[in-house]
């Protein structure tokens, strides 16, 4: 292999590009159109690449590696760290360079093919149930002005919907019925094409053996467990189930100093979707042990009668988190404390 690092700041149009040698001096420094970056590292030799983990770095990170070249992907969080003075491309590739080269930075696993297609289907979904919620809600205010009131929830809109219909032109004009109507339509089309796209994420769940092992954790279903899969590919990355959860950001902010731990609300760092579903699978593990005595019902009791119900919600969503990368990680199965 070269002994050439490069930087390489990823664009839509204009890639920078930042090469040093193994003394450290500037071998290149070169502005390329998209259409000229495969040619140009064709023309290299082998040598190791660094770019931010940001949008089609995957792609560009698949693609440089099959030329040959080592190719490793950083935080963008971590680069900044290296920027000097003035933020514009020629700076980020030069930043991007001395990150790459640093024995301590930490770096983001390639994904391939297969695992971005699920993710994709992960975002889609995401996006029309988002959709589909702005639109109920819509409807939900728009009827609440002519008096139209229908018990909370996406399950209750078909009530909604029945006093659409039947209400007379007295109370709700046509004008109105006819707009709502055909935001139901819309609803009901969103509605379809979710389910469309949960049943693909079934489908690719039973042929996964990770993803089913993921999906007999409590408060982990199919949606959790097959985003866990794909956005994981690589749990040995982290040293511990504590560390995977302080990546989703389930752990305490800490403001330290002095020898005096201060620790605050979770940090929120890391994959934002996978802590919104850890955390919702445990609000059901929670409503659930309220009236239960199996698995960790008797902890989470003991976890609500000292502290607040969602503070008691993020430690499961922690602790479901932890047990998660254990199995992905020594491959295993998960068993409740009665078989342990």
């Amino acid at each position: 292999m070269s002994s050439i690092t490069i930087g390489l700041d990823l664009a839509k149009n204009v890639f920078q590009v930042h090469g040093v040698d193994a003394g450290g001096c500037v071998v290149f420094r070169k502005k390329l159109r998209r259409s000229e970056v495969l040619r140009f590292f064709e023309d290299l030799s082998p040598c190791l690449i660094g770019m931010e983990a940001c949008a089609t770095a995957h792609y560009w990170g698949r693609t440089l590696s099959a030329l040959g070249h080592q190719v490793r992907l950083i935080p963008p969080a971590y680069v900044k760290a290296y920027v000097r003075r003035q933020k514009n491309d020629a700076a980020d590739a030069q930043a991007i360079c001395e990150a790459v080269s640093r024995p301590s930075m930490r770096f983001v696993p390639i994904k391939n093919a297969e695992r971005q297609s699920v993710l994709v289907l992960h975002r889609s979904r995401d996006l029309l149930v988002r959709q589909r919620t702005m639109l109920i809600n819509a409807v939900r205010s728009h009827c609440a002005e002519f008096g139209l009131i229908a018990p909370q929830g996406a399950l209750r809109l078909a009530d909604l919907v029945v006093q659409i219909r039947s209400a007379d032109e007295a109370r709700l004009p046509p004008i109105v019925a006819s707009a709502m109507l055909l935001m139901v339509a819309q609803i009901e089309a969103l509605m379809t094409q979710i389910n469309q796209l949960g049943r693909v994420l079934l489908v690719w769940h039973r042929q996964d053996e990770a993803s089913q092992r993921l999906a007999s954790i409590p408060g982990v279903g199919i949606i959790t467990a097959t985003a866990l899969v794909a956005t994981v590919t690589n749990p040995t990355h982290f040293r511990s189930g504590r560390e995977f959860a302080a990546f989703l950001g389930l752990v305490p902010r800490q403001n330290s100093s002095g020898g005096k731990e201060r620790l605050g609300r979770i940090s929120k760092m890391g994959d934002r979707y996978l802590r919104k579903l850890l955390v919702m699978g445990a609000t059901s593990v929670i409503r659930r042990a309220r009236t239960s005595t199996q698995g960790a019902a008797a902890w989470i009791r003991s976890l609500l009668e000292r502290r607040p119900a969602r503070v008691v919600t993020v430690a499961m969503a922690n602790k479901t988190a932890r047990i998660a990368w254990a199995l992905l990680a020594r491959g295993d199965v998960y068993r409740t404390a009665s078989h342990a």
